[in-house]
């Protein structure tokens, strides 16, 4: 009698670097024969469906493989994007519980032997519990910035927070252990700022991440050989971690003949002239910029940066979304000269295929707002980063990008034409060989860690040996 192959749920947060990274984890369950049920926001499958083939490349190839959707309790027009996307959580968090309750009871067949969930949705735990399933947590954040959540409590209990205006912004913070000698306040995740150490955003942040050691087992998207310091003081609370990225180099290294790797996972429509005009420029000459999928920026934020990569007289490929700059006015507001400059050397898109333009060889530098698959990315090809972070972890990601891999330069709460002018040519023309050295380096572990013996190759295997175990409602990490 052949035996069922075990059925797993995997439910992100509804935000795009959170579905991306864990449909790549999907693609890497269902190649290993698992079956695979992706639960996805009404809202993003949506999206998902206009602007890919994500439905057809994954239920075509995989038999075993479904999407489901579920209500994120917000209506269709909701912006989800800027200091909104900060709804989605709160709204996710009030009704999906006994959704999910409900669809694992009735509305999935077969039924599912484990969950792999977001672990920014703790109430996925509870439900898994009371239905008797197995669980297990992906954060799709590094493990740097999920030890500086983790450590939020201490932080606040030795009164470390809240920050005392700008004077004490480069204050060290003592209590995230293994960062004393770095961690400044301005380095702590964005919601940190606030007045009030009791504000909802930094309680349910902490809250949630505090809830990892319930889960059995932890899987994180990043490799032993760039956090292993951190990894160590996370296994102190969770002993039983998956490591297994970046995940875009171990799916190109587990499925070396996917056609799929080109094919975008994106919430917009791609725009690939991008990749013809980047064919036409000479070799670690661009600058290409993209501050993700949840960034706003102001209109004056925009022209500071544009001046800038203006100033800095190198070729750049922008990626600007229709929703990203807030206070629009106009096409008056854009002088002349930034439009006339732009159309000698600069090239400006909504969306781009990210992967393929970092790994183009006429990319030198990435400009970027440090979300953690970002960061992976560039790390991956070995392109330096100029950091400019938004919100949430993508503050602590730049500065271990600045000041721990020194594969970047950190240009957090600074958004002025001559730094960004500087900062480029530091590290395009000043201090490249350093940049692209250092980058290169760990570019290098990265690709061993995702390759037959590496790392996050053998806990890949590992996490799927233990999947493949599950029989009835028997489960052992």
């Amino acid at each position: 009698m052949e035996k069922i192959p075990p059925h797993v749920l995997i439910f992100p947060l509804p935000a795009l670097g959170h579905v991306n990274s864990m449909l790549k984890l999907a693609e890497l369950l269902s190649v290993a024969g698992i079956n695979v049920t992706f639960l996805n926001s009404e809202y993003n499958h949506t999206r998902l469906v206009r602007h890919t083939d994500v439905c057809s490349r994954y239920t075509q190839r995989f038999p075993g493989f479904q999407f489901k959707t579920v209500t994120d309790g917000l209506p269709m027009d909701h912006p989800r994007t800027g200091d909104r996307f900060e709804d989605v959580i709160y709204s996710v968090k009030s009704v999906t519980p006994p959704l999910l309750k409900e669809m694992l009871l009735n509305g999935i067949k077969p039924p599912v032997n484990c969950i792999i969930s977001d672990g920014f949705m703790s109430f996925a735990i509870d439900v898994a519990r009371d239905l008797g399933i197995p669980i297990i947590y992906f954060r799709t954040i590094g493990a740097c910035a999920l030890w500086a959540y983790y450590s939020l409590r201490e932080v606040i209990d030795a009164g470390e927070l809240p920050i005392k205006g700008a004077e004490d912004m480069d204050r060290l913070i003592k209590n995230v252990p293994g960062m004393e000698s770095y961690l400044r306040c301005r380095d702590l995740p964005s919601f940190c700022r606030a007045s009030d150490p009791m504000d909802q955003n930094i309680q349910i942040c902490m809250s949630e991440t505090r809830a990892s050691p319930r889960a059995d087992g932890l899987i994180l998207n990043t490799f032993e050989d760039l956090e292993g310091p951190i990894l160590s003081q996370i296994r102190t609370i969770c002993p039983n971690i998956y490591t297994i990225g970046p995940l875009n180099a171990l799916l190109k290294a587990r499925v070396p003949e996917n056609t799929s790797l080109k094919s975008s996972n994106s919430f917009w429509e791609v725009d690939r002239s991008c990749i013809s005009w980047l064919d036409k420029q000479p070799p670690q000459s661009v600058i290409y910029v993209s501050f993700g999928s949840i960034t706003v920026l102001s209109t004056e934020q925009m022209l500071e940066f544009w001046h800038g990569l203006v100033n800095s007289n190198k070729p750049f490929l922008w990626v600007i979304r229709p929703d990203s700059i807030s206070g629009k006015n106009g096409e008056d507001e854009i002088p002349e000269e930034l439009v006339e400059a732009t159309k000698e050397r600069g090239y400006m898109v909504g969306w781009v295929p990210q992967e393929e333009v970092l790994a183009h060889q006429a990319v030198a530098l990435f400009l970027t707002h440090n979300g953690w698959n970002s960061t992976l990315e560039s790390i991956v090809v070995g392109v330096p980063m100029l950091c400019w972070p938004y919100f949430a972890d993508q503050q602590v990601n730049s500065r271990f990008v600045g000041e721990v891999w020194k594969i970047g330069v950190d240009m957090k709460d600074l958004c002025d034409r001559n730094v960004v002018e500087k900062m480029v040519n530091e590290l395009t023309v000043e201090r490249k060989e350093e940049f692209m050295k250092a980058s290169s380096g760990i570019a290098d572990l990265a690709r061993k860690s995702v390759n037959e013996g590496g790392s996050s190759y053998c806990n890949l295997d590992r996490l799927i040996n233990v999947i493949r175990s599950i029989s009835s409602r028997a489960f052992s990490c």
